[in-house]
């Protein structure tokens, strides 16, 4: 390598680490990278796909796909097997290499649904930092078919690059959600110091001036400023428990169950297959389900309620049951008639997972949470 290429490459390096550095957003940082690296490399199309730990994968950033490609909403990119792909999958992409002929670009050449801009090779690198996988980047250009040694190094070292940052930008993410949870933990903490003591003394008082009054109208105020206190004592217990939930070091049912008494609710339990479940998908599932009791608790009219838990085929599903009066409801996922509702789907989605809700006035509300794990 000539003493210009490599001030070339160090260049390169180091428009690339300064974009790395700047953001936060990964689909965004990867966008502006992909943009960069076309720029300065002089090649012309390029994508990056983000893998999920159970395979699933998705096209995180694109550039000057061709027509076939990005066909129908990027449709051919969104879905389907690849050769780059499986050899990511099963252990085989290791480090840069040049994939003869992309079958991706196979397929759309033979279907000529759209034209493929004369591009049939790319590049391969996956993205990783460590022994952490993250993706592959895939880059091309017309009627280029193969990629030097010096080529592949240049790719391999940016890739590397990419692979740091999201490695940043996951325990930058880790890091908040530590803090958002000991912030949690000391609000529950000012809360039950404070406010719930306050609130027990109140009732205690009204229960007390209930009994040294003989005057009727003035008992019947004591009673009712007692039975208000008492009431709030269970919000502010239950907000508590949401900040803070205890007994969740013991399992998700064991916290769940111990909710449901909390709510006076009559909460009978079925478990399969679960041994532990991933943090976030234990607490989400803690979530939605202290959201599913409190709602049974308001609306359903019963007290009894049925939750099973199972874990079956990389998946745990949650179903929570009443048999109280339900509501009318379409099925409609869009059509959600509550924010506490709404808020339990955007949990499951957030994870990958899939929410249904059924609902009537004959046989009360179920819901059903599937997440991946």
């Amino acid at each position: 390598m000539t003493l210009e290429n490599r001030y070339s490459e160090i260049w390169i390096l180091k428009e690339i680490a300064e974009l790395l550095n700047e953001g936060t957003e990964i689909k965004k940082i990867l966008s502006e990278v992909l943009a960069k690296l076309l720029h300065v490399t002089g090649l012309e199309t390029g994508w990056v796909f983000l893998f999920e730990p159970d395979g699933k994968y998705e096209l995180a950033a694109k550039e000057k796909l061709p027509a076939a490609l990005s066909y129908n909403h990027n449709e051919r990119m969104c879905k389907g097997e690849c050769w780059c792909i499986d050899r990511y999958i099963d252990g085989r992409l290791h480090k840069a290499i040049n994939i003869i002929e992309c079958k991706r670009i196979e397929d759309a050449r033979n279907e000529k649904i759209a034209d493929t801009n004369q591009l049939t090779h790319h590049a391969t690198v996956p993205l990783r930092a460590g022994d952490e996988k993250f993706g592959i980047l895939n880059v091309g250009s017309p009627n280029k078919t193969h990629f030097s040694k010096e080529e592949l190094a240049l790719l391999e070292s940016i890739a590397f690059q990419i692979g740091t940052a999201l490695k940043r930008i996951k325990l930058t993410g880790q890091e908040q959600e530590n803090a958002l949870t000991a912030e949690r933990n000391r609000l529950a903490r000012d809360l039950h110091d404070s406010v719930n003591q306050l609130l027990f003394s109140l009732s205690l008082t009204a229960r007390g001036g209930a009994e040294m009054t003989m005057e009727p109208d003035t008992k019947e105020t004591f009673s009712y400023i007692q039975d208000l206190a008492q009431e709030a004592l269970i919000e502010m217990r239950a907000l508590i428990w949401q900040l803070r939930p205890r007994g969740l070091e013991n399992g998700i049912i064991s916290a769940l169950l111990s909710y449901g008494e909390m709510l006076d609710l009559e909460v009978s339990s079925k478990v399969k297959g679960v041994v532990s479940l991933p943090g976030k998908v234990e607490e989400a599932l803690w979530r939605i389900g202290q959201e599913a009791l409190a709602n049974c608790k308001k609306h359903s009219g019963q007290p009894k309620v049925e939750l099973i838990l199972s874990v079956e085929q990389k998946r745990a599903n949650m179903v929570i049951s009443d048999y109280g009066c339900g509501f009318y409801y379409d099925g409609d996922l869009r059509n959600i008639p509550s924010l506490g509702l709404k808020s339990m789907r955007d949990r499951t989605e957030s994870l990958n997972g899939e929410f249904k809700l059924t609902s009537s006035e004959e046989n009360g509300t179920r819901i059903e949470v599937s997440i991946p794990i």
